[in-house]
């Protein structure tokens, strides 16, 4: 057993010296949120299992004796009414547009690319998802905002992972300090839990659509990365393997 574990540990040592932290970090990523979003389909939606940790949550989230009051003042009911708002598909589709835009305009093609295939490609996933599956919204509360679709996975988290996320990891990316990086990204992944957090205290979602919709947007856009990544190698990789085979030629 030593010997597997010892021949476990060196060829993970091999691989971490050949690939990049950045690239183990992103593939990380995508395993755990597809491992995660597998999970709570399989066992929440599918089998109807945990359905009473989602009902206990939602109903902590309001006063004893009266679903139709939330808990806390007033204002924090309004506060995170806005808060949700930023995860809506006007909101995000703004972002895309004038962020996507302005990479286009700073010849950065590739950062371009990223925002659109990661933010509409993880709100096309959601929108069919939740198409397919046809959860319904939770009955146990009113609903304080407007819902049109089903409920998993989770529009506003699915979009909000992706966007906050892959906008954050993009602004981070450019910055020298690692604290300004932290910093960044500390916002990123803050706002992206407020208004997953928010979906549920209004009590137009689940916990689990939350979740889920977390890990389909984070592991969509962690997957969008590594793939435009991996495009400079590649073109690298076939310049060179030309090169070699043009000098490797027989001189006529």
């Amino acid at each position: 057993m030593s010997d597997i574990l010892r021949r476990i540990l060196a060829l993970a040592l091999r691989f971490y010296c050949f690939v990049e932290l950045r690239t183990v970090v992103v593939l990380a990523i995508v395993a755990l949120s597809g491992w995660l979003f597998v999970t709570i389909t399989d066992e929440v939606v599918l089998e109807q299992e945990f359905t009473g940790i989602d009902r206990a949550i939602l109903l902590s989230l309001r006063t004893a004796g009266d679903p139709s009051d939330p808990i806390g003042p007033g204002w924090l009911e309004e506060a995170l009414r806005d808060v949700t708002g930023l995860g809506g598909f006007t909101i995000i589709l703004i972002f895309t547009v004038m962020v996507a835009g302005y990479c286009l305009m700073i010849r950065l093609p590739s950062a371009a690319l990223l925002v659109l295939l990661s933010i509409v490609g993880a709100i096309a996933l959601s929108t069919g998802m939740k198409s397919y599956f046809e959860r319904a919204r939770p009955d146990l509360v009113p609903h304080n905002t407007v819902v049109y679709t089903a409920s998993f996975p989770s529009g506003h988290s699915t979009g909000a992972a992706a966007t906050y996320l892959t906008l954050g990891a993009l602004l981070a990316s450019i910055q020298r300090r690692r604290r300004l990086r932290v910093y960044i990204m500390s916002w990123a992944v803050g706002l992206t839990i407020a208004i997953g957090f928010s979906r549920i205290y209004l009590g137009v979602h689940w916990p689990s659509d939350v979740l889920a919709g977390w890990s389909l947007g984070a592991g969509w856009a962690a997957l969008c990365w590594f793939v435009l990544m991996q495009i400079p190698r590649l073109r690298e990789r076939a310049i060179t393997g030309a090169m070699v085979g043009r000098d490797a030629e027989p001189a006529g």
